[in-house]
């Protein structure tokens, strides 16, 4: 038993924060341990702990519970931080984003991560993840934040930047490529595809199936895969069982297959000699080839927009869900699978000095990436020990590849200056230098809207 404490923020999530204390409570090697709940909505709040308070008894995890309105209650003597928060409303504010640009003739691919809705999105949440790792540094400063918020680089980075904390992120999309590599490869492989409708897609309708395919493939296959969150690149393919290295079959199995299936990720890795692991709909926002008004390239890649609303209901169902569990109408069987995405290993490994190898982890770059600049936050293989959690070195990417992660990296680090200081020059220059901009005029005015549109949830740019 690794009896440790743990602070959850945003505890209160229908899908991370669920799932993430669900993989908690049912570790062996945990159990005892402390588990503090933080969520500033309290209706949320007060339905997960009721749920995690049956699952503590009938999972017999001998954990003490707290639940706390703010994480200054909570984060004292923590070993871990866990953190998905995101500035609400979340999915009004992300249609914002991307409906403020089309004033200005800009059609964004996604607005999440990249873009100037990119900016946006960081600029907002980046007050409140630096206002968590300040109060850590007083009541927990050995404490690591482990990060699921997006935009994933720019949240590290400040983190990593602006304060003394040592800041690990997660992201499961990595699990696409082993989907997509399963896909092209089923038959030799002896992997069974589900029926259905199988892409990339950031869509929750299909993960499930590319989920299947994904299982099975990473039991048969490795991917050393780096680059940046959601702009990574498969650098070798092996089979597990033989150590054959299966990046030729893959790429003339590749060249074979239905050409409708990820039609921006075919044209990049035939352009770059690399296979981009993210789906076409991440993929897209790093990219300067998707926003032309004119040819409409998103029709040509049929690159979809998120379903803010259909997301928005996906949430209320789950806060449903989650209080009939709590009151004990509904089974909780299905959280024995729970997958935290990462924290759970983090966890154990660095309490109880295991050694666990992970498919991808973002970290300041420690010459992981030789070619990528030192300092900035980069994804790529992972240990996680009691030494904490190391980056692999892969090397050099090729240059091509290179050159396009180094400008969303530029872009990342001017956004995030931007929001810590409150500079519109820096805030500027970030969206000048990202590839959905093409015109001065209209990235000063996409500025400016912003800024005033969301004037009350960025007041540094305004003192």
């Amino acid at each position: 038993m690794l009896p440790t404490k743990i602070v959850v923020i945003g505890a209160g999530s229908a899908s991370f924060g669920l799932n993430t204390i669900a993989a908690l409570m049912r570790s062996e090697k945990l159990r005892g341990s402390q588990v503090a709940l933080v969520d500033r909505n309290a209706d949320n709040l007060a339905l997960v702990e009721k749920l995690v308070k049956r699952l503590n008894w009938e999972w017999d995890a001998q954990m003490t519970i707290t639940s706390h309105a703010h994480h200054a209650d909570a984060l004292a003597d923590a070993a871990f931080v866990v953190s998905a928060i995101e500035v609400p409303p979340r999915e009004k504010l992300w249609e914002s984003d991307y409906d403020i640009t089309l004033k200005y003739g800009v059609r964004q691919p996604y607005a999440e991560n990249g873009g100037p809705g990119g900016f946006a999105h960081a600029a907002r949440n980046i007050g409140p993840v630096l206002e968590i790792a300040h109060a850590m540094e007083k009541a927990c400063p050995d404490a690591w934040f482990i990060n699921y918020s997006n935009p994933m680089i720019r949240i590290c980075d400040a983190v990593a930047r602006y304060s003394k904390i040592k800041v690990v992120g997660l992201c499961h999309q990595i699990h696409a490529g082993y989907g997509m590599v399963g896909y092209v490869l089923a038959d030799v492989l002896g992997i069974q595809v589900p029926e259905g409708v199988i892409s990339g897609h950031a869509d929750p309708d299909i993960w499930p199936r590319l989920g299947i395919l994904s299982d099975q493939a990473q039991e048969r296959v490795d991917i050393k895969a780096a680059g940046l969150n959601h702009f990574t690149w498969m650098l070798d393919l092996r089979d597990k069982r033989t150590g054959e290295d299966l990046y030729p079959l893959f790429a003339e199995r590749w060249a074979k297959f239905d050409p409708t299936f990820e039609p921006l990720t075919r044209r990049v890795y035939d352009a770059f000699g690399r296979f981009p692991i993210p789906g076409d709909e991440h993929l897209c926002e790093y990219l300067p080839w998707l926003s032309d008004p004119i040819t409409k390239p998103w029709e040509k890649y049929e690159v979809s927009l998120y379903d803010w609303a259909r997301n928005e209901r996906r949430r209320t169902d789950g806060h449903a869900a989650i209080a009939r569990m709590g009151a004990g109408e509904q089974s909780i069987d299905s959280l024995r699978a729970a997958d935290s995405e990462g924290a759970l290993e983090v966890i154990e490994n660095l309490a109880g000095a295991g050694n666990h190898y992970h498919l991808a982890v973002n970290l300041p770059n420690r010459g992981y990436i030789t070619n990528l600049p030192e300092g900035a936050i980069v994804e790529v293989p992972g240990l996680m020990s009691g030494a904490g959690v190391q980056g692999i070195g892969v090397g050099a990417l090729p240059e091509g590849i290179a050159e396009l992660c180094r400008r969303e990296t530029a872009v990342a680090r001017l956004a995030v200056d931007a929001a810590v200081h409150g500079d519109r020059q820096l805030a500027l220059q970030c969206l000048l230098l990202d590839p959905v901009i093409t015109d001065l005029d209209v990235a000063r005015q996409i500025l400016d809207d912003y800024l005033e549109t969301y004037r009350d949830y960025l007041p540094q740019f305004w003192s």
